[in-house]
């Protein structure tokens, strides 16, 4: 009797269901998107610090930064060029460690020891820097004022015209790897396009794997040479990053990288593997504890440093959106209440003639609340419907987001070297914001989906207390005064 009365009713008042239905629909459908859009957010986030950490990294371990004693003058790379012969070619390189920081190579078996660690790897970052050019010579010409008789201010010195410097600058970074560790670290965050990997025997060989990037720009191939402060290496492979710009534009095996950098038995940065992703608080924890002169940088550490409109888009994702989804659904939820109480208004003789032939309240209270959780399932449907259609409208467009990594504290073994005045390694401007492009998605989780259907269940019930509580003060005689 429940069910047939209940199918008749919707029927009866199709237009009435389908508007308390569509405002369910809207609240809920909004509730959809801002949330698939906070996950899409949270990935997007995601691969952003995995291109700069790598794969399976959940924190890096580096030198922790020492403020210069008074009167230190900071490190800087020094180049010297004799005068030479007029026009003569002169070059002088360096390669240097970024940041000029660095551990002792045995830093990592430390940290490999501490509780809840499951791996730790080093490897040493590092700035091939080649500054080549001439000089010219000046000529020498009278001093203004001097005439031809050698009068004049008597010191018998000319003017230098002419002549100068032109030299150029070129570099790139380089990335000393553990070949005996491919699983974590920077160079796992790109993907093997061309040639090959490293082995595990390479640890000493001339070997070199290149960023796609930089190969394209050099005009690079599988086979060529590059040349690392003087080295020749082996281009054996290429390497495309998967998101943003890789970590380096060359990698050499760490040995290798030691030796030539002068930084024997040295690195700059620990990646460090988790064994539970829950418990890594407590791994950093341990880790600043025990090994002492070290900064611990997480992933949440460093989501707090990303910037640009990835983040202007997840604060609206998670702040506004969530307020406004909150106001919506609370004001789609008052007017279903009060469009089915006003309904109920309207069906006060049918209501009293129920009554009048034995209907109690309670099932008369019943009739109505299945009628709104009814309306409710069909705006959860309409809802998701919508929902589901905005989150895959979004995700075919892929609007692009921008974001802004700072590659500094924490990170200066990872980090590139600036351009500009006083943009060396190590110097203020020597680390440089990472700028990575990324397609946004909403992915549509099985809860949302959930959480969809109780949002429609209890759009639903509130409504059907709303109309519940005012066919419950229904009396008979107010169906007889209606009939009159």
């Amino acid at each position: 009797m429940f069910l047939t009365y209940l199918r008749r009713e919707l029927r009866r008042r199709r237009k009435a269901a389908l508007v308390v239905a569509s405002g369910l629909a809207l609240g809920i459908a909004l509730v959809i998107v801002v949330t698939s859009v906070s996950a899409g957010m949270k990935q997007a986030q995601a691969r952003v610090l995995e291109s700069l950490y790598g794969l399976g990294t959940d924190m890096t371990v580096t030198k922790a930064q020492e403020q210069p004693e008074e009167g230190e003058a900071p490190q800087r790379p020094r180049f010297r060029f004799d005068a030479g012969e007029e026009g003569e070619e002169q070059s002088d390189g360096r390669l240097m460690v970024q940041g000029f920081e660095t551990l002792d190579a045995d830093t990592v078996g430390k940290v490999a020891g501490q509780e809840g660690v499951a791996d730790a790897v080093g490897g040493l970052s590092l700035v091939n820097l080649k500054i080549s050019g001439s000089f010219e010579r000046g000529e020498i010409g009278a001093a203004p004022g001097t005439g031809p008789g050698g009068g004049g201010s008597g010191r018998g010195g000319g003017e230098v015209r002419g002549g100068g410097a032109d030299f150029g600058i070129e570099s790139f970074t380089v990335y000393g790897t553990d070949v005996t560790e491919p699983a974590l670290g920077p160079l796992t965050s790109s993907a093997l396009t061309e040639g090959r990997a490293f082995t595990g025997g390479e640890t000493n060989a001339e070997v070199a794997v290149v960023d796609h990037a930089y190969a394209q720009r050099e005009d690079l191939a599988v086979g060529d040479e590059i040349s690392v402060k003087g080295t020749e290496f082996e281009i054996v492979g290429i390497a495309t990053a998967d998101s943003g710009s890789a970590a380096a534009d060359v990698y050499i095996p760490l040995r290798r990288a030691q030796t030539l950098s002068d930084a024997k038995d040295e690195i700059t940065t620990v990646y460090v593997r988790a064994e539970d992703s829950q418990a890594i608080g407590a791994v950093k924890a341990a880790i600043q504890k025990n090994v002492a002169g070290t900064t611990v940088t997480t992933s949440e550490d460093l989501a707090a440093t990303v910037a640009g409109s990835l983040s202007t888009a997840s604060d609206l994702a998670s702040g506004v959106g969530k307020w406004l989804s909150a106001v919506v659904l609370a004001a789609a939820f008052l007017v279903a209440g009060l469009l089915t109480s006003s309904a109920v208004s309207r069906r006060v003789r049918e209501f009293g003639t129920l009554k009048a032939l034995g209907w109690k309240s309670g099932r008369v209270t019943r009739q109505v609340v299945g009628e709104a959780v009814a309306n409710g399932l069909l705006g959860g449907a309409l809802g998701i419907a919508l929902g589901l259609g905005g989150a895959y409208l979004i995700t075919a467009l892929s609007p692009g987001l921008t974001a802004e990594l700072a590659r500094g504290a924490g990170l200066s073994g990872g980090g590139r070297m600036a351009a500009g005045p006083g943009g060396g390694p190590g110097g203020g401007a020597g680390l440089a914001a990472q700028s990575i492009d990324i397609a946004l998605t909403a992915p549509v989780a099985l809860g949302t989906i959930g959480l969809a259907v109780g949002l429609a269940v209890a759009g639903g019930l509130v409504a059907g207390a709303f109309g519940g509580w005012r066919a419950a003060r229904l009396r008979p005689a107010d169906a007889l005064r209606r009939v009159t």
